[in-house]
């Protein structure tokens, strides 16, 4: 834990901690050469010993440092001081997008699709770059009182692999988003962002999330498994052209998903549209049941990894 006044790099002051997590703190300092707060957010100990994790932590926060999007906070500097491996950001005064969810619920479709088109467009910048953020969920998301949407953590959710979804401590809040691919092993493509928007966009609308359990496991297998519940029965005043875009976003088999974050973009702009009004259900191309036969393998390893974890 860094103290309050300590300075890292000589250069940036801690002022306060701000915010715990599974992977690193995050504290609240000022950049005393730029004259600016920022955020500092420091690995974790045991993180900080694993040269493999550093080095791959360190080389995907510098590559990301250099997207430059309005949705996407900017990463500053990457570097380490006396053991300590920091990344320093944009400081955002605002709400997580989770913390705005359990306040108010539901929020509204056009708040959401307000919120859904500045996060595609920020995403849509990564992807161009050849950047996957690989961690989407409401937590990393940022809101500021202006409505203005930032992306968090692009550097720290791209150190991780598929094996850390067996972290008890931090993996109940990424498994709630985690696209079926990455649950059965087999990585991440800018498909698995996209999944993991069109669980958010369900929940952001139905103010909970369409899979739930008591177990990471149990939650893995229903992403992996279980149809995706229709956000109609939840409210009757979204319309299929919203419904649309959840399913097709939030599709198991990811050749029926969007081909990129642009056109999911795109579609969310003429969803509300007159002419879209009677659209109906999608019907998808591919089979959505493709992980079926590796329904024991999946949840035996999940099993076996959480336990050593415990």
């Amino acid at each position: 834990m860094i103290a309050k006044g300590q300075k890292i790099n000589d250069r940036y002051e801690v002022k306060a901690l701000i915010g715990e997590g599974g992977m690193a703190n995050v504290y609240l300092g000022y950049d005393s050469i730029l004259e600016r707060d920022v955020a500092i957010k420091v690995l974790r100990g045991d993180l900080a010993d694993d040269e493999k994790f550093v080095r791959r932590f360190r080389r995907e926060a510098q590559s990301a440092s250099l997207l430059n999007h309005p949705n996407i906070v900017q990463i500053y500097d990457v570097g380490e001081d006396d053991g300590n491996f920091y990344i320093v950001m944009e400081y955002i005064n605002g709400q997580t997008l989770k913390q705005i969810i359990k306040k108010r619920k539901r929020l509204s479709i056009s708040e959401t699709i307000d919120i859904m088109c500045q996060l595609t467009d920020g995403l849509s910048s990564a992807h161009d770059s050849y950047i996957i953020h690989r961690d989407i969920k409401p937590q990393n998301i940022m809101i500021l009182d202006d409505g203005m949407v930032k992306i968090t953590d692009f550097g720290i959710a791209m150190a991780v692999n598929a094996s850390d979804l067996t972290q008890t401590n931090s993996v109940m809040g990424s498994v709630h988003y985690l696209p079926p691919e990455q649950a059965s092993g087999k990585g991440s493509t800018i498909k698995s962002d996209i999944y993991s928007l069109g669980i958010m966009l369900y929940e952001m609308l139905a103010g909970t999330m369409p899979f739930r359990g008591e177990t990471a496991v149990e939650i893995a297998m229903k992403h992996l498994k279980t149809p995706m519940p229709s956000i109609r029965k939840v409210r009757d005043d979204v319309p299929q052209s919203l419904e649309n875009i959840i399913l097709k976003a939030a599709a198991k088999n990811p050749k029926n998903r969007y081909n990129n974050v642009r056109e999911l973009y795109e579609d969310l702009k003429t969803c509300l549209d007159e002419q879209r009004k009677d659209e109906k259900r999608i019907v998808f191309k591919y089979p959505e049941n493709e992980y079926d036969n590796e329904n024991t393998v999946v949840t035996n390893n999940l099993k076996d990894e959480i336990k050593k974890k415990e």
